[in-house]
């Protein structure tokens, strides 16, 4: 059996929720702080601060990839290049409700019937898919 590995990051948190604000860490890589707070995830918009979605939307993405890509090698057509995006919707009061994930992808030899077949299976075996019980779309092409 595979020895388990876990993942840690981390969030110092300042004050109540309306005006506090914190620092969130990825523990692993070091990387942050990314400071984050409320109204930025409540209110969309530009700023240097990011969202628990945003973050759960780059796992999404990450790991996606790393499942799409292994299916596609595991068919003897590994990718050239996958382009994945995760939309990770929040409502204020109902949680995060959906995610679409979009994947431009570069396969050789790939008809794009067998793509779709192979990029709706990492959809739903990808183990953030998994974690997450919201509905999830996909967009996936053959570029």
């Amino acid at each position: 059996m595979p020895k388990p590995v876990v993942s840690r990051a981390s969030t110092v948190w300042t004050g109540d929720l309306a005006s506090g604000s914190g620092a969130a860490r990825l523990d692993g890589s070091g990387l942050g702080p990314f400071d984050v707070d409320w109204k930025t995830r409540s209110e969309e918009g530009p700023g240097p601060k990011t969202t628990p979605e945003e973050l759960i939307g780059a796992a999404h993405a990450s790991c996606y990839c790393m499942r799409l890509s292994g299916l596609l090698a595991e068919n003897k057509t590994p990718p050239t290049q996958l382009d994945t995006s995760a939309e990770v919707t929040f409502v204020a009061g109902e949680g995060i409700t959906g995610v679409k994930l979009s994947v431009r992808a570069q396969v050789a030899d790939l008809s794009a019937e067998d793509f779709d077949r192979i990029a709706e299976e990492a959809k739903a075996t990808c183990p953030v898919s998994q974690a997450l019980s919201v509905d999830i779309t996909l967009d996936a092409q053959l570029v």
